[in-house]
């Protein structure tokens, strides 16, 4: 099986495993890598594991939008040695010209209240959302693949989904459509104005329980994040009114002057690591 079958080389200490065009029944093949931690080996005890959307964008300088990448590995690695996580097994997906297909969450628009906004994205994008089916190929497909082939902790309270802009939203969708197979979600720079205050509501209101799920949220203050601040304020009431306490399952940051580029989230990555990671010290 081609999906079997990957290139390595090592990256930041530790191992990275290219599956080149992963293949899939619900969305077409795109690669998939997979980075294993500094003393991974198929005999260690199993490791958490956090799966990114946009995945070009993490590893290698060459392949990443405005060549540069999340240093994700690297602020992995640096958090291993402060003695702040055992580890994480990094699963990266590219994303494919469909991103905004893919990404953009597909139930608020197929609701009554979302009609508006999915003829105005329909007539954009050419069609309505496949985000569904991009999450089914993650958690059907992807998923079981990476814990028969690594040694992972494949629990939702070692699961974890990350990405920035749309793939913050991603993030949030994936978490509220599998609360039984993602533990926690990471949403930098999340792009809440493709959908308004419309899709904010319906992601407060969709919002799985707190205590067995944590949520981070960030944003700057500059060129695309510049109006993100009353969005994500408005999240937040959400989330306490869900009873999602601050600091413990969810904490939102503001980084005052960064921009909505990789190299702001490079600059800022530990943070949602930390807050990700930080139940899994002894893992």
């Amino acid at each position: 099986m081609s999906n079997a079958a990957a290139a390595a080389r090592t990256h930041a200490g530790g191992v990275l495993h290219r599956h080149a065009d992963f293949e899939s029944q619900f969305i077409t093949p795109r690669h998939v890598e997979v980075w294993t931690p500094p003393g991974y080996t198929p005999a260690a005890a199993p490791y958490p594991v956090l799966y990114m959307h946009d995945g070009q964008n993490l590893f290698d300088p060459a392949e990443a939008y405005i060549d540069v990448t999340w240093g994700v590995a690297e602020a992995v690695g640096q958090l291993m040695a402060a003695g702040l996580t055992a580890g994480v097994i990094v699963v990266g997906i590219w994303c494919t010209l469909e991103r905004r297909r893919e990404y953009m969450p597909r139930q608020p628009l197929i609701e009554p209240a979302g009609r508006r906004l999915a003829d105005r994205f329909s007539r954009a994008y050419g069609g309505l959302p496949q985000s569904d089916e991009y999450l089914r190929f993650i958690v059907e497909e992807l998923k079981p693949f990476v814990d028969e082939k690594y040694r992972t902790c494949a629990d939702p309270s070692h699961t974890f989904v990350m990405g920035s802009s749309l793939g913050g939203l991603m993030s949030l969708y994936a978490l509220c459509r599998y609360p039984h197979i993602f533990g926690a979600a990471a949403c930098l720079s999340t792009h809440w104005p493709v959908g308004g205050q419309y899709i904010v509501d319906w992601f407060g209101a969709n919002l799985p329980r707190p205590g067995a799920h944590r949520l981070y949220f960030d944003f700057g203050t500059d060129t695309l994040d510049a109006p993100y601040a009353p969005y994500q304020q408005r999240m937040d009431q959400w989330l306490a009114q869900a009873g999602y306490t601050a600091g413990r399952d969810w904490l939102t940051r503001k980084f005052d002057g960064a921009e909505h580029s990789e190299r702001a989230w490079r600059a800022r990555v530990a943070e949602p690591l930390q807050f990700l990671l930080r139940a899994d010290r002894s893992s």
